[in-house]
C-alpha cells in the first residue's frame, strides 16, 4: 500500500504527516510531493527524513493520494492520478460540487465513499466542523433551517494568514501600522466579515460553501441555510455559532445526551463552570468541541449551540486521512502486487 501527499509542505500537508503518524492506515510507503521550488526539501515523518518531490505532470504511483496543493493543481491532475490506478481524497474545491463525487465526512456519510469513481472530495472547513455537530441533530429532530456565523482563524488561508497575522500583530505591537497582503484589510485586533469573493446574492463564496457542501453532506436539499462568515485574529481553530429550527422539538438536555454518543464530538457544556468551546482549547483536538447547547428564543423546540473545531485538523487533514481509514476498514483499499 503505497500512499502519497500532494501539497506535502503546506500547512495542510504538515498536518497530513502528523495524522499519519497516528492512525490506523496501514501503508508501506509515503511518498511527499510539492511544487519544483520545493522539491528536495526533507520532511520527518515518524522518526525519518523524506525527500518531497516535484509534483509530476502525470500519474503518480501510489494507492492513495492525499491531495491538498489547491483546486487548479487537483483539477488539472487528479483525472491522470485516477488514470494511474490511485484513489484521490483531494482537499480543494475542484470537485466538491460535481455530483460524481462523494463529498464525505466519514461520522456522517462514510458510506458515500465506497461509491466513488476515483476521487473523493474533502469538504470546506467550516463545513466539516459544522457536519459533525448538526447531523447527530439533523438525524434525530430533524433541522429545518440552520443559521450559522463563523469566527474563522487565520489558518484557513494557510500558512500565509498565519504568517500575516503574527508579522502584522508584531508590527502593532511595537508602534508600526499594520498592512495587509493576504486579507483584505489588516487582521490584527480586527476581524473582517468577507472570507472569499461576494456572489450576486451578497453572500460569499465561503458562506455558500457552507450552504452547498452541508446539503450535500447531509442528504437533504430541503434544508434552508444561511451564513455569515467573518475571519478573527487567531491563528487556527475556527469557532461557529449555530441556531437550528427543528421539525420535531428538542430540550438541550437531549440534544447533550444526542451529541455526548455521536462519533467525532466532545461535549464541554458547563456554564456554571465556565465550560464552552473555544480556539483555545479546540487547537490540536481531534474532535469537536459542541457547547452553550440552550433552547432557541426565536424558534419555538429549537436550539442554539457554538462549536469550535481545529480547522487544520477535522477541518482538512484529519477528515481526508479518516476516509481513507474508512475505504481500508470495509475493503476498498487493497493496494497493488509487486512484480
Amino acid at each position: 500500500m503505497r500512499v502519497a501527499i500532494v501539497g506535502a509542505t503546506g500547512a495542510v500537508g504538515h498536518e497530513l504527516l502528523r495524522v499519519l503518524e497516528q492512525s490506523t492506515l496501514n501503508f508501506d510507503e509515503l511518498q511527499l510531493y510539492a511544487s519544483p521550488r520545493s522539491a528536495g526539501r526533507t520532511l520527518t515523518f515518524a522518526g525519518r527524513e523524506l525527500s518531497v518531490q516535484a509534483t509530476p505532470e502525470g500519474a503518480i504511483d501510489a494507492d492513495v493520494i492525499l491531495a491538498s496543493a489547491g483546486g487548479s493543481i487537483s483539477k488539472a491532475l487528479a483525472p491522470a492520478w485516477v488514470e494511474g490506478g490511485a484513489v484521490v481524497i483531494d482537499n480543494s474545491s475542484a470537485f466538491r460540487y460535481d455530483p460524481e463525487v462523494p463529498l464525505v465526512v466519514p461520522e456522517v456519510n462514510g458510506d458515500a465513499a465506497l461509491a466513488h469513481r476515483g476521487i473523493i472530495a474533502n469538504p470546506n472547513c467550516t463545513t466539516a466542523i459544522a457536519a459533525v455537530a448538526v447531523a447527530p441533530l439533523h438525524r434525530a429532530f430533524g433541522v429545518r433551517r440552520m443559521i450559522v456565523s463563523t469566527y474563522q482563524a487565520t489558518s484557513g488561508a494557510g500558512q500565509k494568514g498565519m504568517d500575516e497575522l503574527l508579522t502584522q500583530t508584531h508590527r502593532v505591537l511595537h508602534g508600526q501600522k499594520a498592512g495587509a497582503e493576504v486579507f483584505a484589510y489588516p487582521i490584527p485586533f480586527n476581524v473582517i466579515p468577507q472570507i472569499d469573493a461576494f456572489g450576486e446574492n451578497g453572500y460569499t463564496r465561503e458562506e455558500m460553501k457552507v450552504v452547498w457542501e452541508t446539503r450535500k453532506i447531509i442528504g437533504d436539499e430541503s434544508l434552508r441555510i444561511s451564513c455569515t462568515a467573518v475571519r478573527i485574529p487567531t491563528l487556527r481553530t475556527h469557532a461557529e455559532a449555530i441556531t437550528l429550527e427543528l421539525e420535531r422539538p428538542a430540550t438541550p438536555e437531549q440534544a447533550r445526551e444526542l451529541l455526548r454518543a455521536a462519533a467525532g464530538v466532545e461535549v464541554r457544556d458547563d456554564p456554571a463552570s465556565q465550560l464552552y468551546p473555544m480556539p483555545l482549547t479546540a487547537t490540536g483536538k481531534y474532535d469537536v468541541e459542541v457547547g452553550r447547547i440552550r433552547s432557541s428564543l426565536v424558534f419555538e423546540g429549537g436550539l442554539d449551540l457554538f462549536v469550535a473545531g481545529d480547522q487544520l485538523l477535522k477541518g482538512a487533514a484529519l477528515n481526508a486521512v479518516q476516509i481513507a481509514e474508512y475505504l481500508q476498514q470495509r475493503g476498498a483499499l487493497r493496494g497493488r502486487v509487486a512484480g
